[in-house]
């Protein structure tokens, strides 16, 4: 288990990681907003353990944003603040738990192992075909070993196409699905977006052009072909 320690007590924030240590749980510190930010986007974390009040973007903003990255990571907060209408604010801002000052370490450690089993029955299969390793819940693919790094529209365009195991998808349900409801039916949006899925992921390409149909992960990809036509 990996953990995200977001407290601006330094002390506070090194015991705590100090004891996680001794259980076996490893943990990053970040003693601002800016800085709990900056680490979310660069690393794949278990558990998040949230103070709410921290300089720059406070712990709400933070949980805020994590609800909305859609990784399902889940949130512990940690305050000071014990009074009902507290605790309530902060379940509806996306929280799993809540846990005030002062407090055990070893409730903290129970209350992770908690959400960390919860997580992991929640957590979607991993998917793979021809190749490709698709991780809907660390949002990870995989090409014969390679990280692929992809936008969050990339993403959700090859989850889709993974999910039909070859099937054909066509480009209005890509749109419906992978898009919101404000989405042009008219838009170029998916085709250009399959075009630059098709070369994140490299050759031979994987991605086949059904012509007047849609499109379908290509379980034996040739290199330079791409089912086809280009769109």
């Amino acid at each position: 288990m990996r953990v995200l320690i977001v407290e601006d007590e330094p002390f506070l924030a090194e015991a705590i990681r100090a004891g996680l240590r001794l259980e076996a749980i490893a943990s990053d510190i970040a003693g601002d907003g800016d800085t709990a930010l900056e680490l979310l986007s660069f690393n794949a974390y278990d558990i998040a353990v949230l103070d709410r009040d921290i300089p720059g973007p406070s712990g709400d903003e933070i949980a805020k944003r994590v609800v909305a990255s859609g990784s399902g990571m889940p949130i512990l907060m940690l305050t000071a603040a014990d009074r009902l209408d507290d605790k309530a604010s902060g379940f509806e801002l996306g929280a799993d738990d809540y846990l005030t000052k002062p407090f055990e370490l070893r409730e903290l450690v129970l209350r992770l192992r908690a959400l960390d089993r919860r997580r992991a029955h929640n957590r979607p299969p991993v998917r793979e075909i021809a190749g490709l390793r698709l991780d809907p819940f660390r949002r990870e693919v995989y090409r014969d070993g390679r990280y692929v790094a992809l936008t969050r529209k990339q993403f959700a365009v090859l989850e889709i196409l993974v999910a039909a195991e070859g099937g054909v998808v066509s480009a209005e349900e890509l749109l419906e699905r992978a898009w919101d409801e404000n989405a042009d039916p008219f838009t170029n949006a998916v085709r250009i977006t399959v075009s630059a899925l098709r070369k994140r992921l490299g050759e031979p390409w994987i991605i086949a052009t059904v012509p007047g149909v849609g499109y379908r992960i290509d379980t034996q990809p040739e290199a330079g072909h791409e089912g086809g036509d280009r769109g």
